[in-house]
């Protein structure tokens, strides 16, 4: 595995690109793709934020600015469609019983993300990405893919009450937010996108040979994956559930208000970084080192593999975010390696798409400030369930890579233990001391006197026989 990292990486400046700024926005592919894959992300985004909304007062307009901001940033900084995902574990344990004030969310946060900033400037992190095994790694992204799929699932399958974290009855089959609806979005996307293979522009055209009409056969249907190509799909569904959120209550309109709300330093007090810290930032630190940043750049590496993303940079970033947007009352965000996959599954390849994505909310953010969570509320979770399924089988596809029955193993424990114990750190861990104990039962332990545990030595003639009496 440590063939596959760049030797460079603890010498990465910290929050340098290699490259021109604007050369990371160069359009890999089409507008159009850039613009479907800058919506991957926000099947986990949406939830997320306006379950803290309706439940702990988050300000929304401070969240969609800084996390535009935080958007665009990073698509100048890694070239890649790198998304800024909410936190999980905070939000979690933000909604639940006893709830998180504000000010305990933001402490949560700025805990988390000094100890980020303090591994990756210190070099740490680049060693523990350098000597964790493959299969573990994997173990970590297979767990998350198939928890977002379960999720999107149940989005799908039944109604959701994200103040309260829990599914309520069936959804019903017909109506604005039917499982019709989700169905016809999956149909759509599936058609047009396929597995996620967009088209490739090297295609034989203008061959005149022998076999010319087998090669305009065949040029058909690469017409017609050339035009689904250029259709952003997943824009298109995103904007379909705008639409039915205006046909379900066409009163939201009055209810706009427009202009961002006052930004403000929140006041933490100590009581609030003790309660930040032991039931946030605790549960927190372990998901985001291994989802955040050690998969993520896995992912990226796997992706993109001729543009490098350091495990420094990706660790800072995290950290310098948090440490400045916190203190005004923002989501704390991260990285994530499922919002990476939903983004490249519907066509983002530079960093124009996270800039797209991040001028949006930018608008938003401005022009309507918190009175856009009324549309959010209406927004139709089935078409978020969907947005979700196809970014979580993307994250989950990059653990086809295990070609050995023993990385299989070693993956798939570590998944089930992480998905078991709702535990990243767990399966981690279990991974690790799984992984362990296979190198080490394949060892030769001559320490034994005459006995070797190498089960390939053949039988000596000489042993058979002074074992005869």
């Amino acid at each position: 595995m440590a063939d596959d990292l760049p030797s460079a990486t603890t010498t990465t400046p910290l929050l340098r690109p290699r490259r021109g700024w604007f050369s990371s926005l160069r359009i890999k592919t089409t507008l159009s793709a850039e613009l479907g894959g800058s919506v991957g992300d926000l099947g986990t985004y949406i939830p997320i934020v306006l379950a803290l909304t309706l439940v702990n007062h988050l300000d929304l307009s401070t969240t969609l600015i800084f996390t535009a901001l935080y958007n665009i940033s990073t698509g100048f900084l890694f070239g890649i469609p790198m998304p800024v995902q909410p936190m999980k574990s905070i939000a979690a344990v933000a909604i639940t019983d006893p709830l998180l004030s504000l000010p305990q969310i933001a402490a949560a946060g700025l805990s988390t993300a000094a100890t980020l900033f303090i591994l990756g400037a210190t070099g740490l992190m680049s060693l523990l990405y350098r000597f964790i095994p493959l299969p573990v790694v994997r173990g970590v992204q297979l767990s998350q893919g198939l928890a977002f799929a379960f999720s999107a699932i149940k989005y799908i399958r039944y109604n959701q009450d994200f103040s309260a974290g829990k599914s309520g009855s069936p959804r019903v089959w017909l109506g604005l937010d039917g499982i019709v609806l989700a169905l016809f979005a999956i149909l759509f996307l599936v058609l047009v996108t396929g597995s996620g293979d967009f088209f490739d522009d090297a295609v034989p055209i203008g061959v005149h040979e022998e076999g010319e009409d087998s090669v305009n056969r065949s040029s058909r249907p690469r017409r017609r994956l050339r035009i689904f190509s250029s259709i952003p799909a997943a824009l298109l569904v995103f904007i379909l559930g705008l639409v039915m959120c205006f046909i379900r209550d066409p009163s939201i309109v009055k209810d706009l208000r427009f202009g961002p709300s006052r930004i403000h330093i929140l006041r933490i007090t100590w009581e609030d970084w003790k309660i930040g810290f032991f039931r946030g930032a605790i549960p927190q630190i372990p998901l985001s080192i291994l989802n955040s940043v050690i998969a993520v750049c896995k992912l990226s590496a796997d992706l993109f593999p001729d543009r490098e993303v350091s495990v420094t940079s990706v660790s800072v970033s995290v950290g310098v975010m948090n440490l400045v947007g916190c203190w005004f009352g923002a989501m704390p965000v991260c990285h994530g390696a499922g919002g990476l996959a939903g983004q490249y599954r519907f066509g983002g390849r530079s960093g124009a798409s996270i800039v797209l994505l991040g001028l949006g909310k930018l608008l938003i953010g401005l022009v309507f400030g918190n009175s856009f969570v009324r549309i959010l509320g209406l927004f139709p979770i089935g078409i978020l369930g969907v947005l979700l399924l196809f970014a979580g089988i993307e994250l989950a596809m990059a653990s086809r890579d295990m070609n050995t029955k023993e990385e299989s193993f070693v993956m798939l424990v570590c998944a089930a233990v992480s998905m078991t114990g709702s535990s990243a750190a767990l399966g981690f861990g279990c991974g690790i001391l799984l992984y362990g104990l296979l190198k080490l039962r394949q060892m030769e332990c001559s320490c034994f006197g005459n006995f070797n545990f190498n089960p390939k030595r053949p039988v000596a003639v000489d042993d058979e026989t002074s074992l005869n009496p």
